[in-house]
Protein backbone atom coordinates (compact mmCIF):
# COMPACT_ATOMS: atom_id res chain seq x y z
CA UNK A 1 0.00 0.00 0.00
CA UNK A 2 1.40 3.50 -0.48
CA UNK A 3 1.16 5.45 2.57
CA UNK A 4 1.75 9.10 3.54
CA UNK A 5 3.29 10.37 6.73
CA UNK A 6 3.12 14.20 7.68
CA UNK A 7 3.81 13.88 11.27
CA UNK A 8 6.75 12.46 12.97
CA UNK A 9 6.58 8.33 13.29
CA UNK A 10 9.39 6.52 15.01
CA UNK A 11 11.65 5.19 13.05
CA UNK A 12 11.01 1.64 14.18
CA UNK A 13 7.60 1.62 13.02
CA UNK A 14 8.10 3.36 10.05
CA UNK A 15 10.92 0.20 8.75
CA UNK A 16 8.46 -2.08 9.99
CA UNK A 17 5.70 -0.53 7.85
CA UNK A 18 8.94 -0.82 4.63
CA UNK A 19 9.45 -4.45 5.42
CA UNK A 20 6.26 -5.38 5.25
CA UNK A 21 6.24 -4.60 1.32
CA UNK A 22 4.38 -0.91 2.05
CA UNK A 23 5.97 1.95 0.04
CA UNK A 24 6.21 4.80 2.41
CA UNK A 25 6.66 8.25 2.26
CA UNK A 26 7.48 10.38 5.52
CA UNK A 27 6.90 14.40 4.89
CA UNK A 28 6.55 15.98 7.89
CA UNK A 29 5.76 19.56 8.31
CA UNK A 30 2.97 19.46 5.49
CA UNK A 31 -0.56 21.27 6.27
CA UNK A 32 -2.64 23.41 4.53
CA UNK A 33 -2.76 23.21 0.20
CA UNK A 34 0.72 21.88 0.83
CA UNK A 35 -0.71 18.53 2.34
CA UNK A 36 -3.98 19.14 -0.57
CA UNK A 37 -1.21 18.85 -3.34
CA UNK A 38 0.78 15.82 -1.15
CA UNK A 39 -2.66 13.78 -1.10
CA UNK A 40 -3.53 14.58 -5.14
CA UNK A 41 0.20 13.99 -6.62
CA UNK A 42 1.06 10.73 -4.31
CA UNK A 43 -2.04 9.21 -4.52
CA UNK A 44 -1.55 7.68 -1.15
CA UNK A 45 -4.18 4.91 0.27
CA UNK A 46 -3.19 5.30 4.24
CA UNK A 47 -2.41 8.79 5.50
CA UNK A 48 -0.89 8.88 9.14
CA UNK A 49 -1.30 12.29 11.13
CA UNK A 50 -1.04 13.12 14.60
CA UNK A 51 -1.62 16.81 15.04
CA UNK A 52 -2.16 18.03 11.17
CA UNK A 53 -5.51 18.16 10.51
CA UNK A 54 -7.40 16.49 7.48
CA UNK A 55 -10.46 18.84 6.10
CA UNK A 56 -12.53 17.95 3.39
CA UNK A 57 -10.22 19.13 0.86
CA UNK A 58 -7.39 16.81 1.27
CA UNK A 59 -10.01 13.77 0.92
CA UNK A 60 -11.33 15.49 -2.14
CA UNK A 61 -7.73 15.41 -3.10
CA UNK A 62 -7.17 11.67 -2.83
CA UNK A 63 -10.08 9.46 -4.23
CA UNK A 64 -7.33 6.55 -3.52
CA UNK A 65 -7.68 7.22 -0.22
CA UNK A 66 -8.72 4.63 2.01
CA UNK A 67 -7.58 5.00 5.61
CA UNK A 68 -6.70 7.84 8.12
CA UNK A 69 -4.55 6.45 10.80
CA UNK A 70 -4.70 9.18 13.61
CA UNK A 71 -1.36 8.50 15.24
CA UNK A 72 -2.75 9.15 19.09
CA UNK A 73 -5.81 8.87 21.17
CA UNK A 74 -8.58 11.94 19.72
CA UNK A 75 -9.40 12.26 16.19
CA UNK A 76 -10.59 15.89 16.40
CA UNK A 77 -8.57 16.69 13.65
CA UNK A 78 -10.07 14.63 11.18
CA UNK A 79 -13.07 15.63 9.76
CA UNK A 80 -14.62 12.07 10.30
CA UNK A 81 -17.69 13.24 9.06
CA UNK A 82 -16.39 13.70 5.41
CA UNK A 83 -14.33 10.67 5.50
CA UNK A 84 -17.55 8.59 6.30
CA UNK A 85 -19.11 10.25 3.50
CA UNK A 86 -16.47 8.94 1.20
CA UNK A 87 -16.33 5.63 2.29
CA UNK A 88 -12.46 6.38 4.12
CA UNK A 89 -11.86 4.43 7.01
CA UNK A 90 -10.68 6.32 10.53
CA UNK A 91 -8.68 4.52 12.96
CA UNK A 92 -6.87 5.97 16.08
CA UNK A 93 -4.70 4.16 18.67
CA UNK A 94 -6.30 4.90 22.34
CA UNK A 95 -4.52 3.47 25.08
CA UNK A 96 -1.15 4.03 24.24
CA UNK A 97 -0.37 7.17 25.75
CA UNK A 98 -2.29 7.29 29.01
CA UNK A 99 0.86 6.96 31.52
CA UNK A 100 2.08 9.86 29.56
CA UNK A 101 -0.66 12.01 29.89
CA UNK A 102 -1.21 10.54 33.34
CA UNK A 103 2.48 11.75 34.58
CA UNK A 104 1.54 14.90 33.37
CA UNK A 105 -1.34 15.77 35.33
CA UNK A 106 0.17 14.97 38.15
CA UNK A 107 2.87 16.99 37.60
CA UNK A 108 0.38 19.74 36.98
CA UNK A 109 -1.40 19.35 39.97
CA UNK A 110 2.39 19.14 41.84
CA UNK A 111 3.43 22.50 40.19
CA UNK A 112 0.17 24.38 41.25
CA UNK A 113 0.38 23.51 44.69
CA UNK A 114 4.25 24.11 44.83
CA UNK A 115 4.09 27.63 42.43
CA UNK A 116 6.73 25.37 40.82
CA UNK A 117 6.57 27.40 37.10
CA UNK A 118 6.92 30.73 39.59
CA UNK A 119 9.79 29.44 41.45
CA UNK A 120 11.52 29.12 38.67
CA UNK A 121 10.77 32.13 36.62
CA UNK A 122 11.67 34.18 39.57
CA UNK A 123 15.18 32.35 40.32
CA UNK A 124 15.94 32.70 36.69
CA UNK A 125 15.17 36.47 37.20
CA UNK A 126 17.98 36.20 40.03
CA UNK A 127 15.05 36.86 42.62
CA UNK A 128 14.88 35.08 45.81
CA UNK A 129 11.48 34.69 47.65
CA UNK A 130 11.25 31.92 49.72
CA UNK A 131 9.05 33.32 52.19
CA UNK A 132 6.19 33.68 49.13
CA UNK A 133 6.66 30.36 47.90
CA UNK A 134 6.73 28.80 51.33
CA UNK A 135 3.10 28.59 51.15
CA UNK A 136 2.15 25.05 49.67
CA UNK A 137 -1.11 23.41 50.91
CA UNK A 138 0.04 19.99 50.27
CA UNK A 139 -2.00 17.22 48.65
CA UNK A 140 -1.81 14.61 51.48
CA UNK A 141 -5.57 14.01 52.06
CA UNK A 142 -7.26 16.48 49.80
CA UNK A 143 -10.07 15.09 47.63
CA UNK A 144 -9.29 14.71 43.56
CA UNK A 145 -12.53 14.67 41.32
CA UNK A 146 -11.61 13.03 37.99
CA UNK A 147 -13.62 13.82 35.06
CA UNK A 148 -13.98 11.00 32.68
CA UNK A 149 -12.88 6.84 33.91
CA UNK A 150 -11.22 5.89 30.15
CA UNK A 151 -7.51 4.72 29.97
CA UNK A 152 -5.98 7.77 31.34
CA UNK A 153 -8.45 8.68 33.93
CA UNK A 154 -7.68 4.85 35.80
CA UNK A 155 -3.53 5.85 34.84
CA UNK A 156 -4.20 8.73 37.17
CA UNK A 157 -6.15 7.36 39.60
CA UNK A 158 -3.12 4.96 40.13
CA UNK A 159 -0.96 7.86 40.79
CA UNK A 160 -3.34 9.67 42.98
CA UNK A 161 -3.19 6.72 45.00
CA UNK A 162 0.89 7.37 45.49
CA UNK A 163 -0.24 10.87 47.46
CA UNK A 164 -3.11 9.68 49.35
CA UNK A 165 -5.45 11.58 47.62
CA UNK A 166 -9.00 10.75 48.22
CA UNK A 167 -10.23 9.99 44.55
CA UNK A 168 -14.04 10.69 43.32
CA UNK A 169 -14.86 10.28 39.61
CA UNK A 170 -17.65 11.24 37.68
CA UNK A 171 -18.38 9.30 33.81
CA UNK A 172 -21.21 8.40 32.02
CA UNK A 173 -20.29 5.03 31.75
CA UNK A 174 -19.00 4.42 35.63
CA UNK A 175 -21.09 2.53 37.32
CA UNK A 176 -21.42 1.96 41.44
CA UNK A 177 -19.96 -1.21 40.99
CA UNK A 178 -16.88 -0.56 39.00
CA UNK A 179 -16.10 2.39 40.91
CA UNK A 180 -16.18 0.30 43.53
CA UNK A 181 -13.60 -2.23 42.37
CA UNK A 182 -11.35 0.64 41.72
CA UNK A 183 -11.72 2.13 45.21
CA UNK A 184 -13.24 5.23 44.69
CA UNK A 185 -16.38 7.24 45.08
CA UNK A 186 -18.77 7.88 41.96
CA UNK A 187 -20.60 11.15 41.63
CA UNK A 188 -24.00 11.40 40.24
CA UNK A 189 -23.29 14.23 37.85
CA UNK A 190 -20.29 16.52 37.32
CA UNK A 191 -21.10 18.95 39.66
CA UNK A 192 -21.37 16.95 42.36
CA UNK A 193 -17.72 16.39 41.88
CA UNK A 194 -16.90 19.97 41.77
CA UNK A 195 -18.95 20.80 45.02
CA UNK A 196 -16.59 17.76 46.59
CA UNK A 197 -13.37 18.22 44.91
CA UNK A 198 -10.16 20.10 45.84
CA UNK A 199 -8.98 19.29 43.08
CA UNK A 200 -10.59 19.00 39.73
CA UNK A 201 -8.71 17.13 36.68
CA UNK A 202 -10.56 16.45 33.09
CA UNK A 203 -10.07 13.33 31.14
CA UNK A 204 -12.74 12.79 28.90
CA UNK A 205 -12.91 12.71 25.08
CA UNK A 206 -13.40 15.14 22.55
CA UNK A 207 -17.24 14.51 21.38
CA UNK A 208 -20.40 16.59 20.83
CA UNK A 209 -22.18 15.31 23.86
CA UNK A 210 -18.58 16.63 26.02
CA UNK A 211 -18.05 20.14 23.94
CA UNK A 212 -18.66 22.70 27.13
CA UNK A 213 -19.11 19.96 29.66
CA UNK A 214 -17.21 22.56 32.03
CA UNK A 215 -19.10 24.92 32.07
CA UNK A 216 -20.18 28.08 34.23
CA UNK A 217 -22.30 26.09 36.69
CA UNK A 218 -19.58 23.69 37.04
CA UNK A 219 -17.10 26.53 37.77
CA UNK A 220 -19.79 27.79 39.69
CA UNK A 221 -19.77 24.65 42.20
CA UNK A 222 -16.10 24.61 42.48
CA UNK A 223 -14.81 25.34 46.03
CA UNK A 224 -12.83 29.06 46.12
CA UNK A 225 -9.11 28.50 45.53
CA UNK A 226 -9.89 24.95 44.10
CA UNK A 227 -7.17 23.38 41.15
CA UNK A 228 -7.73 23.01 37.85
CA UNK A 229 -6.31 20.66 35.26
CA UNK A 230 -7.24 19.70 31.84
CA UNK A 231 -5.00 17.44 30.37
CA UNK A 232 -8.12 16.69 27.45
CA UNK A 233 -9.33 18.99 24.79
CA UNK A 234 -9.97 22.48 25.18
CA UNK A 235 -13.47 22.42 23.76
CA UNK A 236 -14.53 20.25 27.13
CA UNK A 237 -14.24 23.16 28.51
CA UNK A 238 -15.85 27.25 28.24
CA UNK A 239 -12.73 29.13 28.84
CA UNK A 240 -14.67 32.38 29.33
CA UNK A 241 -16.06 30.41 32.47
CA UNK A 242 -12.81 29.20 33.78
CA UNK A 243 -11.62 32.96 33.31
CA UNK A 244 -14.56 33.82 35.25
CA UNK A 245 -13.43 31.43 38.15
CA UNK A 246 -10.07 32.10 38.13
CA UNK A 247 -11.10 36.09 38.17
CA UNK A 248 -13.95 35.62 41.12
CA UNK A 249 -13.50 32.50 43.02
CA UNK A 250 -9.41 32.07 42.38
CA UNK A 251 -9.26 28.75 40.78
CA UNK A 252 -6.18 27.78 40.20
CA UNK A 253 -5.71 26.62 36.35
CA UNK A 254 -3.29 24.06 34.39
CA UNK A 255 -3.95 23.18 31.34
CA UNK A 256 -1.73 21.14 28.49
CA UNK A 257 -4.53 22.75 25.59
CA UNK A 258 -5.91 25.91 24.90
CA UNK A 259 -8.49 27.14 22.34
CA UNK A 260 -6.80 28.61 19.10
CA UNK A 261 -3.30 27.21 19.80
CA UNK A 262 -1.00 26.80 16.82
CA UNK A 263 -1.04 23.85 14.92
CA UNK A 264 2.81 23.44 14.22
CA UNK A 265 5.32 22.52 16.56
CA UNK A 266 6.44 26.18 16.08
CA UNK A 267 4.20 29.54 16.18
CA UNK A 268 3.06 32.42 18.03
CA UNK A 269 0.98 31.96 20.86
CA UNK A 270 -1.98 34.59 21.26
CA UNK A 271 -3.88 34.26 24.19
CA UNK A 272 -4.30 36.52 26.90
CA UNK A 273 -5.31 33.68 29.21
CA UNK A 274 -1.96 32.26 28.99
CA UNK A 275 -0.84 35.38 30.64
CA UNK A 276 -3.32 34.97 33.50
CA UNK A 277 -1.50 35.19 36.67
CA UNK A 278 -3.57 31.86 37.94
CA UNK A 279 -3.25 29.82 34.35
CA UNK A 280 -0.42 27.58 34.00
CA UNK A 281 -0.47 25.84 30.01
CA UNK A 282 2.28 24.08 28.98
CA UNK A 283 2.31 23.22 25.21
CA UNK A 284 0.42 20.63 24.29
CA UNK A 285 3.24 17.61 25.40
CA UNK A 286 0.89 15.19 27.26
CA UNK A 287 1.24 12.22 24.79
CA UNK A 288 4.74 13.68 24.02
CA UNK A 289 6.96 10.94 25.76
CA UNK A 290 9.25 8.39 24.45
CA UNK A 291 7.81 5.76 25.48
CA UNK A 292 3.96 6.99 24.36
CA UNK A 293 5.31 7.54 21.10
CA UNK A 294 6.66 4.27 20.51
CA UNK A 295 3.33 2.72 21.82
CA UNK A 296 1.76 4.65 19.31
CA UNK A 297 3.69 4.04 16.90
CA UNK A 298 3.60 0.76 16.91
CA UNK A 299 -0.41 0.52 17.21
CA UNK A 300 -0.41 3.15 14.01
CA UNK A 301 1.70 0.43 12.12
CA UNK A 302 -0.68 -2.74 13.41
CA UNK A 303 -3.68 -0.94 12.35
CA UNK A 304 -2.33 -0.20 8.61
CA UNK A 305 -0.48 -4.33 8.64
CA UNK A 306 -3.97 -5.46 9.92
CA UNK A 307 -5.73 -3.63 7.01
CA UNK A 308 -3.48 -4.42 4.47
CA UNK A 309 -3.83 -8.32 5.45
CA UNK A 310 -7.32 -8.63 6.39
CA UNK A 311 -8.89 -5.48 5.05
CA UNK A 312 -9.97 -4.77 9.09
CA UNK A 313 -10.17 -1.78 10.34
CA UNK A 314 -8.46 -2.02 13.93
CA UNK A 315 -9.79 1.13 16.69
CA UNK A 316 -11.89 2.20 13.59
CA UNK A 317 -13.78 5.21 14.76
CA UNK A 318 -16.64 5.71 12.10
CA UNK A 319 -17.83 2.38 11.65
CA UNK A 320 -21.83 2.03 12.17
CA UNK A 321 -22.22 0.17 15.68
CA UNK A 322 -26.19 -0.52 14.46
CA UNK A 323 -26.66 -0.80 10.40
CA UNK A 324 -30.18 0.38 9.46
CA UNK A 325 -30.71 -3.89 8.17
CA UNK A 326 -33.64 -5.12 8.59
CA UNK A 327 -33.29 -9.07 7.83
CA UNK A 328 -30.03 -11.42 7.79
CA UNK A 329 -30.68 -13.30 4.39
CA UNK A 330 -28.58 -17.05 4.85
CA UNK A 331 -27.58 -18.52 1.62
CA UNK A 332 -25.34 -21.88 1.59
CA UNK A 333 -24.09 -22.20 -1.63
CA UNK A 334 -21.53 -24.14 -3.18
CA UNK A 335 -18.00 -22.77 -4.06
CA UNK A 336 -18.42 -21.99 -7.47
CA UNK A 337 -17.46 -19.00 -9.58
CA UNK A 338 -20.48 -16.95 -10.11
CA UNK A 339 -22.77 -18.15 -6.91
CA UNK A 340 -22.23 -15.19 -5.08
CA UNK A 341 -22.86 -12.61 -8.35
CA UNK A 342 -26.09 -14.54 -8.97
CA UNK A 343 -28.01 -13.97 -5.69
CA UNK A 344 -26.45 -10.68 -5.26
CA UNK A 345 -28.25 -9.80 -8.71
CA UNK A 346 -31.62 -11.05 -7.26
CA UNK A 347 -31.02 -9.05 -4.21
CA UNK A 348 -30.74 -5.81 -6.58
CA UNK A 349 -34.05 -6.80 -8.33
CA UNK A 350 -35.62 -6.87 -4.92
CA UNK A 351 -34.84 -3.22 -4.13
CA UNK A 352 -32.84 -4.58 -1.01
CA UNK A 353 -29.73 -2.26 0.09
CA UNK A 354 -27.01 -4.49 1.14
CA UNK A 355 -25.61 -3.37 4.79
CA UNK A 356 -23.84 -5.99 6.00
CA UNK A 357 -22.12 -9.25 3.84
CA UNK A 358 -19.55 -12.00 4.85
CA UNK A 359 -18.32 -15.29 3.31
CA UNK A 360 -17.09 -18.47 5.02
CA UNK A 361 -15.59 -21.37 3.59
CA UNK A 362 -16.20 -24.82 4.85
CA UNK A 363 -12.96 -26.92 5.36
CA UNK A 364 -12.15 -29.14 1.66
CA UNK A 365 -13.66 -25.40 -0.04
CA UNK A 366 -16.45 -27.53 -1.42
CA UNK A 367 -19.37 -25.37 -0.18
CA UNK A 368 -19.65 -21.72 1.86
CA UNK A 369 -22.57 -19.78 3.84
CA UNK A 370 -22.66 -16.07 3.07
CA UNK A 371 -24.66 -14.13 5.48
CA UNK A 372 -25.89 -11.06 4.01
CA UNK A 373 -27.86 -8.55 6.08
CA UNK A 374 -30.09 -6.18 4.11
CA UNK A 375 -32.89 -3.55 4.54
CA UNK A 376 -35.82 -4.25 2.47
CA UNK A 377 -39.09 -6.22 2.45
CA UNK A 378 -38.32 -9.85 2.57
CA UNK A 379 -40.56 -10.93 -0.05
CA UNK A 380 -40.55 -15.12 -0.25
CA UNK A 381 -40.55 -15.33 -4.04
CA UNK A 382 -37.50 -13.12 -3.91
CA UNK A 383 -35.42 -16.31 -1.70
CA UNK A 384 -37.27 -19.06 -3.74
CA UNK A 385 -35.55 -17.60 -6.85
CA UNK A 386 -32.60 -17.60 -5.32
CA UNK A 387 -32.47 -20.71 -3.61
CA UNK A 388 -33.87 -21.91 -6.91
CA UNK A 389 -30.42 -21.61 -8.55
CA UNK A 390 -28.62 -25.12 -9.17
CA UNK A 391 -25.57 -24.22 -7.02
CA UNK A 392 -27.39 -22.76 -3.93
CA UNK A 393 -27.98 -25.81 -0.97
CA UNK A 394 -30.23 -23.41 0.46
CA UNK A 395 -31.73 -19.92 1.38
CA UNK A 396 -33.17 -18.02 4.02
CA UNK A 397 -33.86 -15.20 5.59
CA UNK A 398 -35.48 -13.80 8.96
CA UNK A 399 -36.11 -10.29 10.51
CA UNK A 400 -33.58 -8.30 12.66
Amino acid sequence: MNILIVDKLSERAVSALSAAGHCVVSETGLKDDALVEAVRIGRPQVLVVRSTKVPAAVMDAGPSLELIVRAGAGYDNIDVQTASQRGIFVANCPGKNAAAVAELTMGLILALDRFIPDNVADARAGTWNKSKYSAARGLKGKTLGILGMGNIGREVVTRARGFDLRIMAWSRSLTDERAAELAIERCEQPTDLAREADIVSVHVAAAPETNGLVDRNFFEAMKPGAYFVNTSRSAVVDENAMRWAMDQKGIRVAADVIANEPSGKDGVLESELARHPNFYLTHHIGASTEQAQEAIAEEAARVINTYAETGHVLNGVNLATHSPATHLLTVRHLDKVGVLAAVLDEVRKAGWNVQEMENVIFEGARAACARIRFDGDAGQEVIDRIAAHPDVLAASAIPL
